[in-house]
């Protein structure tokens, strides 16, 4: 099957992330051009528009917008520091870099910055050399900014509400259905694509491996690739996968039958590392956030397993889109129908455990979460094609097992082994004939 359907869809790009503290220098230098500037502007080509102040009410606007400015970027500070140490201790380590990466904490931050700085230098401006004049456009230009300061802080209070455990888990399950629609065709055949044999017995030409910090693989740009491959009229076989993390003489790729030398510096640059993990190509990113919020919901320090029921109605939505994609490993094929790259990715067994044995593990003296997990799994398995459901039963059964070994009591182990959407809500009744059980 040719992947070009889907990884190359959306070809990743060298992105040079512009860090957190340029937004507000930007608008501060901003301000700082404009107080400089504008009222000599004003002076210049407007010396009778004048805002109708006089020079006392200008004098105390100002002051007391410049001090209230500074004021209030210390609350938004606070927020903004408050949303990443209650994110990193209640949810994930992990969603820290996310939840710090809103762009309305720096926008914010920056207009009050401005605003704190323009008035400032707007103050300078006020009856300059014993004329009683207030600039017009100045005068306005601040009121302006400070609407515009209120407004953001307003968003920011509002914002707040993202930090609830439903806006958070559905902020992560989002960008995963967002991943798989991506990278993942339609599954419309039980076939599983294995490579020919004349590609395993061409000679590897060149090993590529990594040197230096660990790095988290981010994205393949398959476009590029593909292209080295044509090149020296090989195949490239990718040793590490998305989502991996390099370190010292990692192997990241093999060519072969190549008829020359690639240069590593071309198959580095196809290959786009991070200090983290994204969500750009990595579905078992998303999975792997919900799953860290359940586990610490299931920790005796939380002892919250109705969060953990919560993360798995995230986790079954996922493995349902999952379970009707083509997810097995494939070649990719040039347009001639020549293959020149092979790419593995996570099969469905490993989407299935990752998402479940965690939970299953920790949440196994929880009856609500057994009963979720046994509705979740008799879901699916009635919902996904057979080629799934061998997995599915798999999992059945180590839940099952699970269950018995946690609870002695008969009963408790009846109850456990009950299906419930809610964990424990409505107890779901399955028809088999005509009889209900």
């Amino acid at each position: 099957m040719d992947l070009r359907y889907n990884y190359s869809r959306v070809p990743p790009k060298r992105v040079h992330e512009m860090p957190g503290w340029c937004i507000p220098l930007g608008y501060a230098t901003t301000a700082v051009v404009l107080g400089l500037t504008l009222p000599r502007i004003e002076a210049r080509w407007f010396p009778h528009s004048t805002s109708g102040m006089s020079p006392a009410a200008a004098m105390a606007l100002y002051s007391s917008v410049a001090t209230g400015m500074i004021t209030l970027t210390g609350i938004v500070f606070s927020l903004a520091f408050l949303m990443v140490q209650f994110s990193a201790s209640a949810y994930s380590p992990r969603l820290v870099l996310w939840m710090s990466r809103d762009p309305l904490v720096s926008h914010a931050i920056g207009t009050f910055t401005a605003t704190f700085l323009y008035s400032i230098a707007a103050l300078a401006w006020v009856d300059r050399q014993g004329s009683g004049k207030v600039p017009f456009l100045s005068a306005w230009l601040t009121v302006a900014l400070l609407f515009a300061s209120v407004s953001l802080f307003v968003g920011l209070i509002q914002s707040l509400s993202r930090l609830q455990i439903s806006s958070v888990l559905a902020f992560t399950g989002d960008f995963g259905r967002r991943t798989i629609d991506v990278l993942y065709p339609p599954l419309k055949t039980a076939s599983v694509s294995v490579c020919p044999a004349e590609f395993w017995c061409q000679p590897v030409m060149q090993t590529l491996v990594y040197h230096g910090a660990p790095r988290a693989i981010q994205a393949l740009d398959i476009a590029a690739l593909i292209a080295l491959a044509e090149r020296v009229d090989g195949v490239i076989e990718m040793l590490s996968s998305v989502g991996d993390t390099l370190v010292e003489s990692t192997p990241v790729l093999r060519v072969y039958g190549s008829r020359k030398v690639v240069a590593e510096r071309e198959l580095l640059n196809a290959v786009r590392t991070g200090g983290q993990r994204t969500f750009e190509q990595d579905p078992k990113y998303s999975i792997q956030l919900i799953v860290d919020i359940a586990i610490r919901a299931l920790s005796p320090a939380v002892n919250d397993p109705a969060t953990a029921v919560q993360a798995l109605d995230q986790i079954q939505d996922l493995l349902l889109r999952l379970g009707r994609r083509d997810l097995e490993m494939r070649e990719i094929r040039n347009g001639a129908g020549c293959l020149r790259l092979v790419v593995a990715v996570p099969s469905w067994d490993d989407f299935i455990n990752l998402a479940l044995s965690e939970i299953r593990s920790n949440g196994a003296k929880s009856i609500p979460v057994m009963r979720r997990m046994r509705a979740l799994l008799s879901d699916l398995v009635d919902a996904l094609p057979e080629q799934r459901r061998l997995a599915l039963r798999s999992q059945q059964r180590r839940l099952d097992d699970t269950i018995v070994k946690s609870f002695e009591n008969i009963e408790d182990q009846l109850e456990a082994s009950e299906e419930d959407r809610e964990g424990l809500g409505q107890t779901r009744r399955r028809h088999t004939g005509n009889r209900s059980s």
